[in-house]
């Protein structure tokens, strides 16, 4: 008998994080559910077999396999299975940049999606339960990373969004790689913005508005989050790293940069934070 899979990440993360997962799961025995007030995060919704029918925004739709839609924050809604059952894959976030990252794809209102049998966007919340379930995921990085490349390939299935933009898309693209490439190189002291803007083959300051539209802030202060990010992993549990080597392996050219850094951001020392964790 096939259970209810579900992951609920910690609170903080929703105001910690530009893009959070809230929860992520797996209902193999989908019941009706009823929110006249809707639901206060973003919440996707997709058929994994069987089907179902969901009442938003004054529609109704039917939800075969290979189908799914993505509801806003507080959009009245309901949803039940037809006859012979519906599993259904959920995916609920928020954060800081979550709307901003949907608007940059074009995405300004609930959207219906579908897609072909073969398209990796029907696998991957499926992937990203698997994943999670394994642990490790102490801050939610790898939940939130895989949220961001979970809209970015289903932005171009929408069905209902005849406002956006062609290229819409090759924006969330840029976006994407330019965050990999980040991650990428997370230990180089010598990262700034010219070495991402020749990644995109963009102008630095093309590089930094796109940045600003999506998270809020530019590229290299996104960098220094992401460098901290990996900091605190490597701070957590049993691990052997002095805070120097820490420092050295996030792109900090000294201990001493890299704990006045920790401290402003995190509001306390690396050491104090390692304690606590």
């Amino acid at each position: 008998m096939k259970v209810h899979r579900r992951i609920v990440m910690p609170f903080e993360q929703l105001r910690r994080l530009p893009l959070a997962v809230e929860s992520v799961g797996i209902n193999p025995e989908q019941e009706r559910i009823v929110r006249p007030d809707g639901y206060p995060y973003y919440h996707w919704l997709q058929t994994l077999s069987g089907s179902g029918r969901i009442t938003a925004e004054g529609r109704t739709r039917t939800l075969p396999a290979g189908s799914g839609v993505l509801l806003f924050p507080g959009v009245k809604h309901s949803y039940e299975a037809d006859e012979g059952g519906w599993e259904t894959a959920y995916l609920t976030f928020g954060g800081a940049a979550a709307e901003s990252i949907l608007a940059a794809a074009g995405v300004h209102r609930s959207m219906f999606c579908s897609w072909p049998p073969e398209a990796e966007v029907g696998r991957l919340i499926t992937a990203m339960v698997e994943r999670l379930e394994t642990g490790g995921d102490v801050f939610g990085i790898e939940a939130s990373s895989a949220a961001y490349h979970f809209l970015l390939a289903l932005t171009r299935y929408a069905t209902n969004q005849p406002g956006r933009k062609k290229s819409d898309p090759d924006r969330l693209e840029k976006l994407r790689k330019a965050v990999e490439w980040m991650e990428s190189r997370i230990s180089d002291p010598t990262v700034g913005v010219e070495q991402i803007a020749d990644v995109l083959r963009l102008s630095g300051r093309r590089v930094t508005g796109l940045f600003r539209e999506a998270f809020g802030q530019p590229p290299y202060a996104y960098f220094i989050q992401l460098r901290l990010r990996k900091a605190k992993e490597l701070l957590t549990g049993s691990s052997p790293l002095s805070v120097r080597e820490v420092a050295q392996r996030v792109g900090f050219r000294d201990a001493s940069h890299f704990i006045a850094t920790f401290r402003r951001h995190v509001g306390m020392t690396p050491e104090q934070f390692r304690r606590l964790h």
